[in-house]
């Protein structure tokens, strides 16, 4: 903290001005002007400064901040304005002296305090204005996770998904108006979440359990492709899990995924690295949909899906840390590969000659791996068994 600070981000609690620091009644007081949620100016009454609300949508704020500069500003936000609100967004648009920040305990050290749980064994999720599916990576026997709420209705139909997926008998807790005079505490099991309806501002603790037959999903690679909305345009199990050991996934890459099929790479390397991001390039209409219903069963929303066919479809996308090429001829292989950024991972399989003797000439001119998949597996030989083999794959990773 400045004394060139200009802008404040102060946390504020449920209590409201009570909650208070010294510190910040002071810059409060002395704002000329003060941004917040109309929950959070209404808290404030006696501030002498002009209060306004966030406008809608919030980025129409962007611009408005540069010409706030030589005056005293405060944005109020809920707890701790940097662990999922807004301090980070207005942090990257400033230079680091020009803003200062007091931040409330966030609700999710409240949570932890009243159920005495380590909050750093505690995973943190957020719902707010995110899909309810997003929860579903995280649903494994003995995990603890504290759910940021979308809104009242949250609890009820979080309890919904986690009957359906075989965690009802997970304990749920919706803890409401943490900190404030109207907090509650409600414990239910998942498939028993009272039907009344919550505050708006709640947020759902689980501790998490399941039924013999709930689908757990493995942070390994190589998923069961009967999981997989498919038309048999997969990558299959064995060859899915040596991809992604090639792909390398890491927490913040993008990786495009070409010729994406069903989208179960692009699924598997976000349940890797759930920071990451997935670009799906899939020129089918029909594939495409079974993509968006598989990142609804495996809760991977960051996802994007272009319906369109390499190359076209890779002009003006944002670069790439890792390239799979999946799908597509030898032109399609040599399109990625023209767009691949230095360091970037780029992996094709190939089933077909042409494809093949594409990637084969393409490793004698830029090295890498060149690798031969062949895979069998036993199936009814009359009254016996025997291996049925798949058709033999080349795989070329290039790092």
């Amino acid at each position: 903290m400045t004394e060139a600070a200009w802008l404040s981000l102060i946390g504020i609690g449920a209590d409201g001005e009570a909650g208070l620091s010294p510190a910040a009644r002071q810059l409060l007081t002395e704002a000329a002007v003060i941004y917040g949620g109309p929950r959070h100016l209404a808290m404030l009454p006696d501030v002498p400064g002009e209060k306004r609300p966030w406008p809608r949508p919030f980025e129409e704020f962007y611009p408005v901040l540069p010409t706030l500069r030589g005056r005293k500003v405060c944005v109020l936000a809920s707890g701790d304005p940097f662990y999922f609100g807004v301090g980070s967004v207005i942090a990257e648009r400033l230079a680091p002296g020009e803003y200062r920040c007091l931040p409330a305990p966030s609700s999710l050290a409240l949570a932890a305090a009243r159920l005495g749980w380590a909050q750093q064994e505690a995973t943190a999720v957020s719902l707010h204005g995110r899909p309810l599916h997003r929860i579903i990576p995280h649903l494994t026997p003995k995990a603890r996770l504290l759910v940021l709420s979308w809104d009242g209705t949250t609890p009820a139909n979080l309890g919904a998904l986690l009957t359906a997926r075989g965690f009802g008998p997970s304990r749920l807790w919706v803890l409401e108006n943490l900190g404030g005079p109207e907090e509650r505490i409600t414990e239910a099991r998942a498939d028993a979440v009272p039907e009344r309806a919550f505050a708006a501002l709640n947020l759902i603790a689980l501790d998490v359990a399941a039924t013999p037959d709930a689908r757990i999903l493995p942070r390994s690679p190589g998923l069961p492709d009967a999981w997989f909305a498919h038309d048999g345009q997969i990558s299959k199990r064995a060859v899915r899990a040596l991809t992604l050991a090639a792909l390398a996934p890491k927490p913040g890459d993008v990786l495009w995924d070409i010729g994406a099929g069903s989208g179960s790479i692009g699924i598997e390397w976000l349940l890797a690295a759930p920071t990451g991001r997935v670009i799906a390039i899939e020129p089918r209409a029909d594939r495409a949909a079974f993509i968006r219903d598989n990142v609804a069963r495996f809760g991977t929303p960051e996802i994007e899906i272009i319906t369109g066919r390499a190359p076209d479809a890779l002009i003006g996308l944002p670069p790439a840390d890792a390239i799979f090429v999946g799908g597509g001829g030898p032109e399609v292989i040599a399109a990625a590969l023209a767009h691949r950024l230095p360091g970037a991972r780029l992996v094709a399989n190939a089933v077909t000659l042409e494809s093949q003797a594409a990637l084969i000439d393409l490793h004698r001119q830029h090295g890498g791996q060149l690798m031969q998949i062949a895979l069998a597996e036993s199936a009814p030989l009359g009254p016996y068994r025997g291996f049925t083999p798949a058709r033999p794959l080349l795989h070329w990773c290039l790092a």
